[in-house]
């Protein structure tokens, strides 16, 4: 790792939001240096269902080969359809579109899918380098670089440009946003993710349970192959901490529904159980641009809070910023003033699905029969089905 020379863009954070992020300013010419704390393949606690419109992304950026061999090697699983059950067990069947280049939607384990975009990135011309972000280096108010620890030793890292991606936890934007403009409960959620071996898939298929003990939240089953699924829940989080009853009992409680019951080969193998916490995209006002830096993905706050899927937002804001970074960095101007467009692009792309996302939300918290309703009479192009289908 080079410590001496001022990089042009430094990117905190190797997964699907940071890593794309770093591919598309290598391929734009600039000096990328890519961190995260873990080296790769890693994994990262997830649902891993990855829409249609980001594998198309990433096949935009380069990735189409990479990404078709993965699948021949049987690391991504392709999907063709939805089961959504309600609270008094009425289905919901829907089919995928393909993506408007064709491409299928995946449940694709973190442990490969980040990989295959972090060494994209490598090969784009990006540096990458296995080190934890301990805070941003800011002077007279303006993001120079970050402080990181590696080998054992703490380095201070300078660039023009910083990208924030490292995740819900970010060092980088607990250090810059206010802890009174952080997310509050109300537009968060904790999950548990485990993978279990002996389940009878539905082929093909991912599978959401929005229940009546866990509304506003669902259960998921989501097949990877040979009668193994990625499989867990979800709460929102102001709601959870008045249940004082463990993710984990909960999930256990989920095994025993007799419809998921009849399906374990083996009463129910989990390995991988792991919990993790979601910051939804339905906040208003919050900051995503700074003197000197932006943040991307999870560590922005771009979750959809209906499904908890992160990854398609991710990637539409590396995608963003990448755009108003290179403009930003043509110009000399890593300023707010300069790069606050990427909040209003932000908001184009995303704020009508986070709202409307988040009012279903809320609706099915106070309304459980709404979602009966709604599942039973409505079909596979409806508002609901559709949010399931397309921000997985």
């Amino acid at each position: 790792m080079t410590t001496m020379t001022e990089r042009d863009v430094i990117v905190v954070g190797a997964g699907p939001g940071g890593a794309t992020t770093a591919v598309a300013l290598a391929q734009k010419g600039y000096d990328v240096l890519l961190l995260d704390r873990h080296d790769f393949p890693r994994d990262k606690t997830c649902g891993d269902a990855v829409p249609a419109g980001a594998i198309e992304l990433l096949w935009r950026l380069g990735m189409r080969e990479k990404i078709a061999k993965s699948v021949e090697r049987g690391e991504l699983y392709p999907l063709e359809g939805m089961l959504l059950v309600s609270p008094r067990g009425h289905e919901l069947h829907a089919k995928f579109q393909h993506g408007k280049e064709g491409s299928d939607s995946y449940v694709a384990p973190r442990v490969y899918f980040d990989a295959l975009i972090q060494e994209h990135a490598v090969a784009s011309g990006a540096e990458f380098c296995q080190a934890q972000a301990k805070a941003p280096i800011v002077e007279n108010g303006k993001i120079v670089g970050v402080r990181v620890q590696a080998n054992g030793r703490t380095h201070d890292l300078r660039a023009r440009l910083v990208i924030g991606a490292d995740g819900v936890t970010s060092v980088i934007t607990r250090s810059l946003r206010p802890k009174q403009e952080q997310h509050n409960d109300g537009h968060r959620a904790v999950a548990l993710r485990a993978y279990i071996e002996d389940i009878e898939e539905i082929p093909k298929e991912v599978e959401f349970y929005l229940y009546k003990d866990i509304l506003p939240g669902y259960a998921w089953i989501f097949p990877i192959g040979n009668n193994r699924a990625n499989i867990g829940l979800g709460m929102r989080l102001d709601h959870f901490r008045k249940r004082k009853y463990s993710l984990e009992n909960m999930l256990q409680d989920f095994l025993e529904m007799p419809a998921i019951k009849k399906r374990l080969l083996r009463g129910g193998q989990l390995r991988d159980v792991a919990t993790w916490q979601l910051n939804f995209g339905s906040q208003k006002n919050l900051q995503h641009v700074f003197d000197g830096a932006i943040l991307v993905g999870d560590a922005a706050g771009f979750i959809n809070p209906l499904t908890g899927g992160g990854i398609h937002n991710a990637l539409i804001s590396a995608e963003l910023a990448t755009q108003v970074a290179d403009d930003a960095l043509r110009a000399n101007d890593v300023s707010r003033s300069n790069m606050q467009v990427y909040e209003q692009l932000c908001h184009e792309q995303m704020w009508e699905s986070m709202r409307n996302s988040y009012f279903m939300q809320r609706s099915f918290m106070r309304f459980p029969i709404l979602v009966d309703f709604l599942v039973r009479r409505m079909k596979e192009n409806s508002q609901l089905a559709q949010t399931f289908l397309t921000k997985l």
